[in-house]
């Protein structure tokens, strides 16, 4: 019997909200393959498993033959799906499950370097591959640093803690991070969160592009989706909870009424239609099960048979770097 690393969060009411569950799905983020096979579980004919570490293939490599013909699980990225799945014979599916963020398996393997918990290289890649968060924290300039601690970790020290980091570099262990920002910050009351936990959250995101994949993967789902699939996302944290809720919300034609100074333009048949009113959240029986999905948000819709579209990163909430795409003064701090 194959240990369970991660418990996957909000799964039972990600399966009542997409019942019946049938045909092709797709898990975008594998991880420990406990979407996948809760929706084998359901219903579902094949599961297309999408991940970019290397650990998942190689845990799953245990288990995965027992499930031969019905999970199929492929490297890359979930903002690539639509061109996985048509590899793997699926040119539309009847459902997209992504779980954002970080996985459990992540956290507790220490020498990945995603937690400050225990002493470790700085590194945080999940594909295991490409710059690291060291190569980040002492290569980058002291303005990039601050701008993507500040958007990236909503953290309004960044100044000060970029000033830190270029102070002490070279940095190269979790636990140096994690000293120079708890010097740069008030000391830690008991039950508050480790004054660390913002920095480490926005070189995480900046070092795999989180953002960016999320913006890339929403799309793909509406490109993939067949009329009636249906697509459930599970954010952790308001950024991401924020560019699902308006990506929907644009998409199911919610948004951009127009006003009396612009006129609405003519609105695009929606291409989603919403089957979560709100976000769902963790009930109490969950959260005594598994601690961390306290702040874990399911979102569910259903796709219509509209055309797919293209949505602005701005208009979804993506925070955006100066040296990005998009344009503006700096971020106030």
């Amino acid at each position: 019997m194959m240990a369970e690393p991660h418990i996957p969060v909000l799964l039972r009411p990600l399966l009542a909200a997409c019942a019946p569950v049938c045909g092709t799905w797709i898990d975008g983020t594998f991880g420990a393959g406990g979407y996948a096979r809760g929706l084998i579980a359901a219903g579902a004919a094949r599961v297309i498993g999408i991940d970019r570490d290397p650990l998942a293939h190689h845990m799953a490599a245990g288990w995965l033959p027992g499930f031969h013909g019905t999970i199929d699980l492929r490297e890359g990225t979930f903002g690539e799906l639509d061109r996985i799945a048509a590899e793997a014979g699926a040119e539309q599916v009847e459902g997209v499950v992504l779980d954002l963020g970080i996985s459990s398996m992540q956290i507790d393997t220490a020498e990945r370097g995603f937690s400050f918990q225990k002493d470790a290289p700085l590194d945080m890649r999940m594909s295991q591959s490409g710059p690291s968060a060291r190569d980040l924290v002492n290569e980058a300039g002291e303005e990039r640093l601050a701008d993507i601690l500040y958007l990236y970790g909503e953290e309004r020290a960044s100044r000060r803690i970029a000033r830190a980091i270029l102070a002490a570099r070279p940095v190269e262990t979790t636990l140096e991070l994690a000293e120079i920002v708890a010097r740069c910050l008030p000391r830690q009351k008991p039950g508050e969160k480790h004054p660390a936990t913002r920095t480490f959250q926005a070189l995480r995101i900046a070092v795999n592009d989180e953002y960016g994949e999320l913006a890339r993967g929403l799309e793909a789902a509406e490109r993939v989706l067949a009329p009636g699939g249906l697509l459930a996302v599970v954010s952790f944290h308001s950024v991401e909870d924020r560019m699902v809720k308006r990506f929907l919300q644009l998409r199911a034609g919610r948004m951009g009424q127009g006003s009396r100074y612009a006129p609405e333009a003519e609105a695009e048949a929606p291409a989603f239609e919403m089957v979560t009113r709100k976000a769902v959240e963790p009930d109490e029986t969950e959260l005594a099960a598994n601690p961390r999905a306290r702040s874990a948000k399911l979102r569910v819709a259903r796709r219509t048979s509209a055309p797919a579209g293209r949505i602005n990163d701005e208009e979804i909430g993506m925070p955006m770097l100066p040296t990005s795409r998009t344009t503006g003064g700096r971020p106030r701090r």
